[in-house]
């Protein structure tokens, strides 16, 4: 899969540094070399020797070594690079990039490249979180660095969340849809997924049956045909396809703010499904019953309407959006008024009536509807449904210049 294909590895210093030993096994696998680059910090988790060792190559580690550094070192270890991947990139790591700097080797060679970059983010959650944090991955996705991960789980802090780096295969897979040679190279494409929660009080909230698999499929399939996918999904059953930039949220209104922060972009797919209400007044407390047979009374508000929001924009605005509508009645009628009030430029319409079981299924049956008329698929796989819509997005969009 990776067969020729030159990888600088940057190892950063942190307790998720012990991955980077199985990455560099993973990806040699996949027939890719490997240079690894291991930061001061890197080197009190991880030995250079183990690294030398699975890489079969020499480790570098220091920006002012004579013998490396007398050609230039830093900048013929960028040269020979087909990408440089990050992992883990601490919040350290992240802040030198975001603000250019250089006083080691590792941030040296990135600031000094002219290739792509994909990091692995590693952190604690209150790090991941953290406003400063937040503001360098977004000034770094506007750079065009790629993200894989993080993802959520136990970390050794003992805390539970947001944080811990993606497992190698996955950073495999994503260093594969870095490289692929697609025809949506250079284009980078948002995807909304999944359910949102409302909140109503600290233990209930609004949702629905959405399992995120549409959405997943359809950045799934645009990944694989190069293209550079921030994925902002909500608390979905299905996991988040690897090779994409996760941004998890659980509110619209989180999720809004998610997308307005990924543009510019290409094109936008809008395939979550986004509750249409939530609570006005959110309860601090659990809403006990009042053991008088009534049932309290919620007051609801309308969320913001994403779709119609991003299709309106009078700057930034993508060059291709793209909105789902699930209807239960009158499904075509619905969906083409739909696509005229939001203001998309094409929308998939699709019957979620229960009886059609593609609601949380693994099945979908829509049609396209666009300016100049609509396209009926047949009723196929989600997988498949997403293959057909990437493949069209391509052909509307094409690489990007110097894709």
């Amino acid at each position: 899969m990776l067969a020729g294909k030159r990888v600088v590895l940057i190892i950063g210093g942190g307790i998720a540094a012990f991955k980077a030993l199985e990455l560099i096994r993973r990806l040699r696998e996949q027939g890719a070399g490997v240079t690894p680059v291991l930061t001061g910090a890197a080197q009190e988790f991880v030995t250079p020797l183990s690294a030398s060792a699975l890489a079969a190559e020499k480790v570098y580690r220091d920006l002012f070594d004579l013998n490396d550094e007398h050609e230039m070192g830093h900048i013929e270890l960028s040269r020979a690079a087909d990408l440089i991947v990050v992992a883990p990139a601490t919040a350290d790591l992240l802040a030198k990039m975001a603000a250019g700097l250089a006083n080691d080797l590792a941030s040296t060679l990135l600031l000094a490249t002219d290739k792509r970059v994909l990091v692995a983010p590693a952190m604690n959650l209150r790090m991941w979180t953290h406003p400063a944090t937040r503001r360098n991955v977004a000034t770094l996705a506007r750079d065009g660095v790629l993200f894989v991960g993080p993802d959520e789980g136990a970390m050794a802090c003992g805390e539970f969340g947001p944080g811990r780096m993606s497992e190698p295969a996955d950073i495999v897979a994503a260093v594969a849809a870095a490289l692929a040679d697609g025809p949506l190279k250079g284009r980078r494409i948002v995807v909304t997924s999944g359910p949102t929660r409302e909140p109503i009080d600290p233990v209930r909230y609004i949702a629905n049956r959405s399992s995120g698999a549409q959405g997943t499929a359809v950045a799934r399939a645009l990944a694989a045909l190069g293209a550079r996918v921030v994925f902002v999904t909500g608390p979905a059953r299905v996991p988040p396809p690897a090779g994409v930039e996760v941004v998890r949220v659980e509110t619209a209104r989180q999720m809004l703010d998610a997308v307005q922060q990924a543009l510019p972009a290409d094109a936008a797919v809008f395939a979550a499904a986004v509750a249409d209400w939530r609570a006005a007044h959110e309860s601090d407390s659990k809403i006990k019953k009042t053991g008088k047979g009534r049932a309290p009374g919620v007051e609801l508000t309308e969320n913001p309407d994403i779709l119609a929001t991003i299709s309106k924009m009078k700057e930034g605005r993508p060059p291709l959006v793209v909105g789902f509508a699930a209807e239960t009645d009158d499904v075509l009628s619905n969906a083409r008024a739909k696509r005229v009030r939001k203001g998309c430029d094409w929308i998939l319409a699709n019957d979620v009536s229960p009886e059609t079981g593609i609601m949380g299924g693994a099945q979908n049956a829509v049609t396209l509807i666009h300016a100049d008329g609509e396209e009926a698929w047949p009723r196929m796989s989600k997988d498949r449904v997403a293959a057909r819509l990437a493949a069209r997005i391509a052909g509307e969009l094409g690489p990007a210049d110097g894709g």
